[in-house]
């Protein structure tokens, strides 16, 4: 378990945060720009010296009132934005250093992780010569080889365009279930963590606004106005139940009924998780017929808030939390209340491929 009681104040921000973190699987550390994501990461690693308070991590204290541990002794591994990598070694050169330094320590081998990143075609060239996406593969690697006890990774895909984010995403959902490693994941785009991650923690100008499991915070329509009409919504659990390439779509199969997604690449049977953003839910109060849209579940309400611009409706679809935004007007003219039965109208065009995310576990989670 890692444990934060800190407080940190700089001109013109100041962070104060108390949480504890699930001793594993990953914990997004999500918010917008200047909400305190990457202090919060620097604080944990050691790297920010000017904090106040206790860190604790494994029942180990890092920081406290004269005490306090030295990055190098926290056994953190720490991913950066830029990789970071040493451009006078090679890609080899860079993982036997990490190797190097831990040897002895438990973890995987510097096979394991060759293996695992697929860095065998990479071993023998320059850093400078690799791409975007392969520098952030082997900036994991080094850090995995470091044998953490704990892994930071400080949005790694933020300087990545779209298809070496696609390229590098298959890697990193490796990298989450490896050995129950713990990890933190700081990221503002919520199709990632969608993919990556089980829980997460909302930062809005240096406070903790919410902490949770993820599909259970996308869905409170009380953070409407933190995750905004975007980051607000849903995501579902669910089973690939046929592929119809000639129409390119992939049918799954929900407790509530039938979706229909843009075709992805997964066995019949295997579980998904989808992603969908509040405004992108309309809502009627009968089943409509003669409806472009092919996804409509039966709801439930369960709450209803003032959003900006509107109402975010909170929904019970089959097991799942969801959310939609609505206008004022809207909910008046359908009589929205909680308890009330709406039938949610999904548009498949609106699920866009980075929303729907492999190997779903949206099960009970406890929270971070």
């Amino acid at each position: 378990m890692l444990a934060l009681d800190v407080q940190l104040a700089r001109p013109g921000f100041a962070l104060r945060v108390t949480q504890e973190f699930a001793p594993e699987g990953v914990t997004a550390v999500f918010g917008p720009s200047g909400a305190g994501k990457s202090t919060l990461l620097r604080l944990i690693a050691g790297l920010e010296r000017g904090a106040a308070g206790h860190v604790q991590f494994g029942g180990e204290v890092w920081q406290a009132p004269g005490v306090f541990v030295p990055p190098e002794a926290r056994g953190v591994g720490y991913v950066f934005q830029d990789a970071r990598l040493f451009a006078h070694l090679s890609v080899a050169g860079n993982l036997r250093f990490a190797d190097r330094r831990a040897r002895g320590l438990p973890g995987p081998s510097r096979g394991e992780v060759v293996e695992m990143l697929d860095l065998a075609p990479l071993l023998g060239r320059r850093v400078g010569g690799l791409s975007g996406g392969e520098r952030q593969r082997v900036a994991i690697g080094r850090a995995l080889l470091g044998r953490p006890r704990l892994m930071l990774l400080d949005e790694p895909l933020a300087a990545l365009d779209a298809a070496r984010k696609a390229e590098i995403l298959p890697y990193l959902e490796r990298l989450c279930t490896l050995h129950g490693l713990p990890v933190l994941y700081v990221s503002h785009d919520l199709a990632e963590l969608a993919r990556l991650a089980h829980r997460v923690v909302v930062l809005a100008a240096g406070r903790v606004a919410a902490a949770g499991p993820l599909a259970e915070v996308l869905a409170d329509p009380a953070l409407a106005g933190v995750l905004g009409p975007r980051g607000a919504g849903a995501m579902l659990a669910a089973t690939v139940a046929a592929h119809h390439p000639g129409d390119g779509l992939s049918e799954l199969a929900h407790p509530a009924g039938r979706l229909f997604v843009p075709l992805i690449a997964a066995a019949i049977g295997a579980r998904v998780r989808l992603r969908f953003a509040a405004e992108d839910v309309m809502l009627a109060r009968v089943r409509p017929d003669a409806i472009s849209a092919l996804n409509i579940l039966p709801a439930t309400i369960t709450a209803l808030a003032e959003a900006p611009g509107g109402v975010a409706v909170g929904l019970r679809i089959g097991p799942d939390a969801a959310q939609a935004r609505i206008t004022q007007r809207s909910a008046r003219a359908l009589a929205l209340e909680p308890g009330a039965q709406v039938f949610a109208i999904l548009k498949t065009v609106a699920f866009a491929r980075d929303d729907l995310g492999a190997a779903a576990r949206l099960d009970s989670h406890p929270a971070p």
